[in-house]
């Protein structure tokens, strides 16, 4: 027991200090809800869409976001927020998975969704999907388990019926665009490498596609399990499963499948301290923020990015620093998590930022940055 709530204490810490992070992303920007669509969308205004049973892990109702840009270019983005592998992640919401999607609406007009003169994407459509599944926008299933006060309890694996929804709507505003990018960050940089196959072909008349995946590397054993016997993911995602490593495994069989018709990119900061903190749960039990856990994450980045490079050849990589994860901890040797929804147009390692390498890649001129990083 004593055990346990040192975990929780220390996980609390954690949030607190994304909380923080959360309050300086948004410092100038206020909370607040985009309005539910009805009729025919503006351009360059965004909107809401609910369908009738969408719902988030808690029960509570799921809504998707749209906004219809001027250019004939679509971005497919899926917000991250944590992720459920077994009872006890279920039961303890609050501290390692986001329970549903209230509040998240603001985070679309961030990063790649901002319509500043620096965005190349600012005229893009975007077709947005809000996290608060637990699942990695991949389930279709009930979960059920017993809360911290004894209570039975139902955890709405929903992510895929959510998307499929939600995308049916949407669809109906949208012409067929000739550029797609599938794209997101931290659990929806997950959600895109394992859902990528499935968003392409929605859109059969897209000829330059790229997938784009920001900060997403957790390694656990039982992935393949999580995702059949937990989230209830689709067979066509879970056989895909096959080791430790779930990005590599989904970002391997697309290029599979699709070859060089797809451009495939890969982002993430050196010294992760977020997916360091998530690592270190998985390994041993305790959610720590730690320069020890950054160490390890660096290891087992090194090998991603040498996986990537071996699977899937003309992969772009982007590995930054110079963003630390606690700006109030200057001790800590530990690096910003995600920067898709923040620091998208910042420039990093080699005076180039996200928004550029993305761009470029989408133009066809796909690179890497930062490998020099990686001791």
């Amino acid at each position: 027991m004593k055990k346990r709530k040192k975990r929780i204490l220390i996980v609390l810490g954690t949030f607190a200090v994304l909380a923080l992070l959360v309050v300086v992303v948004l410092k100038n920007t206020a909370f607040k809800n985009m309005p539910e669509l009805q009729g025919e969308p503006q351009v360059g205004k965004w909107y809401r869409i609910t369908p009738m049973e969408a719902k988030s892990s808690d029960g509570s109702e799921w809504h998707g976001l749209l906004r219809l840009g001027s250019e004939d270019k679509v971005i497919v983005y899926f917000f991250g927020g944590g992720v459920c592998l077994d009872e006890y992640t279920a039961a303890h919401p609050q501290n390692l998975y986001t329970v549903n999607v209230k509040s998240q609406d603001t985070l679309a007009e961030g990063g790649i969704g901002s319509s500043g003169q620096d965005n190349p994407f600012r005229d893009w459509t975007m077709i947005v999907l809000p996290y608060g599944t637990g699942d990695f926008h991949t389930g279709t299933g009930e979960f059920p388990y017993t809360d911290t006060e004894g209570n039975s309890r139902i955890l709405y694996h929903n992510g895929y019926r959510n998307y499929q929804l939600f995308m049916e709507e949407a669809l109906r505003y949208i012409d067929e665009p000739d550029t797609l990018l599938v794209t997101g960050f931290s659990a929806g940089g997950f959600g895109a490498s394992l859902l990528a196959d499935d968003v392409i072909d929605y859109f059969p008349e897209a000829e330059n596609i790229t997938v784009a995946v920001d900060s997403s590397l957790l390694l656990y054993d039982r992935w393949q399990e999580c995702a059949i016997g937990n989230w209830y993911a689709p067979e066509e995602i879970s056989s895909r499963l096959t080791g430790n490593n779930i990005v590599l495994d989904s970002l391997t069989a697309l290029h599979e499948k699709r070859g060089n018709a797809v451009k495939i990119l890969f982002d993430c900061s050196v010294r992760d301290g977020e997916l360091a903190a998530y690592q270190a749960y998985i390994r041993d039990g305790e959610r720590t923020v730690a320069d020890e856990n950054g160490d390890l994450f660096e290891v087992d980045l090194k090998a991603m990015v040498s996986g990537l490079q071996e699977n899937i050849p003309g992969v772009g990589i982007f590995i930054w620093d110079g963003l630390p994860y606690n700006p109030f901890n200057k001790k800590l040797d530990l690096t910003q998590h995600t920067i898709l929804s923040t620091s998208f147009t910042k420039d990093l390692s080699g005076d180039v930022s996200i928004a550029d390498w993305i761009c470029n890649a989408v133009e066809g001129n796909v690179e890497s940055y930062g490998l020099e990083l990686l001791r």
